[in-house]
């Protein structure tokens, strides 16, 4: 077993609805100086594969592409508990048809322009709502991944109390989103897709410059860390279409930011202390600025 204070990296790319054609993919590594080395993936074609491998006795830090909460303001109107330890027990206890009808309902409600609640977070970050239940079914994974995540024990920065003093958390989850870190680095150039009609020579070459671009560090939106991959793990990450692996590392370099905030004594692993503690926050990206 790792010790607490050397945790591994991992970059998880999830999916609500895992199979053989579309599984959960990690990328796990280590922070190496101002480095994250790749050792390799494993893919869960499951979620009960997944929540097994959550358990085992391993030491990480985690970024995981899966929305952590919902909207604060989504949850007060629907009358939900504002805890968010509470919000995640009641949200889990839905089924999906359940959650779909009841976010159907209020976006109907809502008026043009505004059908979704927003977090805090989500117009920084560029990411979709959490509320959304299709393209991407972002509603689906909280629902399927946050529980997996408490049943396995992993601490949430922000969302959690702290540990107690002296005592460190072994498994830490941090919300991650991959696009954020990819924009920063080749703009709005598309990159993936699981439909094979879609998987042009125009994305592979979005795949290839964004994984030379991590290899390099080069620029400031490279969060000061490079990707320390072999060739023919860069050749990996190039030849995957639909992009799981590449999203994985991603989230690995993401979280590998997030440690080295920890290691530099950053609260929260780099996350703002401002943030909703019912929302929560997506790792890397800052606090607006006021009037941002």
């Amino acid at each position: 077993m790792l010790e607490p204070l050397n945790p591994a990296l991992l970059g998880c790319d999830f999916s609500s609805s895992p199979g053989r054609r579309k599984p959960i993919v990690l990328a796990l590594g280590a922070l190496d100086g101002r480095a994250v080395r790749l050792h390799g993936f494993v893919r869960c074609d499951t979620l009960a594969a997944f929540a097994d491998w959550l358990a085992a006795p391993r030491d990480w830090v985690g970024g995981f592409d899966l929305p952590f909460g919902l909207p604060r303001t989504l949850v007060q109107a629907l009358g939900w508990p504002t805890d968010w330890q509470a919000c995640m027990r009641h949200y889990a206890g839905l089924t999906r048809a359940e959650i779909r009808a009841c976010f159907v309902a209020w976006c109907a409600a809502r008026p043009a322009g505004a059908k979704f609640a927003h977090r805090a977070v989500d117009r920084p970050a560029g990411a979709s709502p959490s509320m959304k239940w299709v393209n991407p079914p972002v509603a689906f994974m909280l629902h399927a991944g946050v529980p997996l995540l408490l049943q396995a024990g992993v601490h949430l920065p922000g969302l959690m109390p702290p540990p107690p003093p002296g005592a460190a958390a072994r498994r830490v989850g941090l919300e991650a989103y991959p696009g954020l870190l990819a924009r920063a680095l080749i703009g709005r150039r598309s990159y993936k897709s699981d439909d094979r009609a879609r998987q042009t020579p125009e994305r592979q070459q979005a795949r290839r410059a964004l994984v030379d671009a991590l290899r390099s560090g080069a620029g400031a939106s490279s969060l000061g860390l490079s990707l320390d991959c072999t060739a023919d793990q860069a050749l990996e990450l190039v030849a995957d279409a639909s992009g799981d692996r590449l999203d994985a590392a991603l989230c690995l370099l993401q979280a590998g930011w997030a440690l080295a905030r920890h290691r530099d004594g950053a609260p929260l692993y780099g996350l703002p202390p401002q943030l909703d503690p019912l929302e929560g926050w997506i790792v890397t990206v800052p606090w607006p600025s006021i009037g941002g």
